[in-house]
């Protein structure tokens, strides 16, 4: 059968053939100086004052704008790690007792004059008060019966800053978060019997103050939370946490997720007041709901006096297997 025009194979085309490129044309500067500035001297001497003063040749470690540049966190991660571990070291610290507890409760003369400032706040103002007087009022009755706690911190401290610092090693050294209310007490339970304490403080963006009772070179300020922590678990041989808020609430369940997780050495942890705690925190609900098992129970224990909190710790290192030779 005869091919109709339509089957027949179309004709290849012809490959197109590229344009030629034109050659690059040198780029030539729009500027050029009308000497040679290489013998200027008074320019080669500015220039010389130029490099010697420009940040890039600042040594590394001195230079601050580097420093704080969002790239270099893990230097400065880094520097938080190193700086409270040498001071340690030099010091011959092999343990801690970390205290928890809130910044809020003061002792007992402070917590007075703050009841007294707000009964003349409700006397200065309308009858009846407003509800906001009124609140401030309450809470600065509970706050003076907690100061009771302020006392026991620094009580407990003293007991344990003085059992332990007499020789070259210091076992059991009282640790802080450095700021007010309890931290503050614990440290100052140290400082009455002259003995050293450390504070962790933490940059915050309202500032807070270290304290006046931590020894002077073991008082450190962290930007990061995580290194601040890192620095609280790694020598602990006791955790003991006393009535406070959110802080403390954080500091206690990150020390038990790590004891339920063997994610840190053993170490008695001990909540200071029993009728506070169990108010706060419902911990049977959470084992009867299956959330955590029986024996995480076991991971805490409670304690009234700054004695028997003592007594436990000394008690929990007694009845540990003594390390291998």
């Amino acid at each position: 059968m005869a091919r109709k025009p339509s089957d027949r194979p179309a004709a290849a085309k012809p490959a197109a053939v590229p344009a030629p490129q034109a050659e690059p044309r040198p780029k030539a500067c729009s500027i050029l100086p009308d000497t040679t500035l290489g013998d200027d001297v008074a320019l080669v001497a500015e220039n010389m004052e130029q490099i010697l003063n420009s940040p890039s040749y600042c040594l590394a470690q001195e230079d601050r704008s580097l420093l704080e540049r969002p790239e270099m966190r893990g230097v400065r991660m880094l520097l938080e790690l190193g700086k409270p571990e040498l001071a340690f070291q030099a010091d011959s610290i092999t343990s801690t007792v970390i205290v928890f507890g809130g910044t809020q409760i003061v002792d007992r003369p402070a917590a007075e004059r703050r009841l007294s400032e707000a009964r003349r706040a409700i006397a200065r103002g309308a009858q009846p008060p407003d509800a906001k007087l009124t609140r401030e009022l309450q809470r600065s009755e509970r706050m003076l019966s907690y100061s009771r706690y302020y006392d026991a911190a620094r009580e407990f401290a003293r007991l344990v800053s003085i059992d332990n610092q007499c020789d070259d090693k210091r076992d059991y050294v009282v640790i802080t978060g450095g700021g007010p209310g309890i931290m503050e007490a614990a440290n100052r339970g140290a400082f009455d019997v002259g003995c050293k304490s450390i504070g962790l403080n933490i940059k915050l963006p309202a500032e807070q103050q270290p304290n006046p009772f931590i020894t002077p070179e073991l008082c450190f300020q962290f930007k990061y939370f995580a290194m601040r922590k890192f620095h609280f678990i790694l020598r602990a041989a006791a955790v003991v946490l006393f009535p406070g808020g959110f802080g403390t609430l954080d500091e206690m369940f990150e020390t038990l997720t790590l004891r339920q997780t063997h994610r840190m050495q053993p170490v008695p942890i001990i909540l200071f007041g029993r009728d506070y705690w169990s108010k706060v925190i419902d911990f049977q609900f959470l084992a009867d709901s299956g959330v955590i098992q029986d024996a995480h129970l076991d991971l805490f224990t409670y304690a009234e006096t700054p004695e028997e909190t003592w007594q436990q710790i000394l008690d929990f290192h007694a009845a540990q297997p003594a390390a291998p030779a």
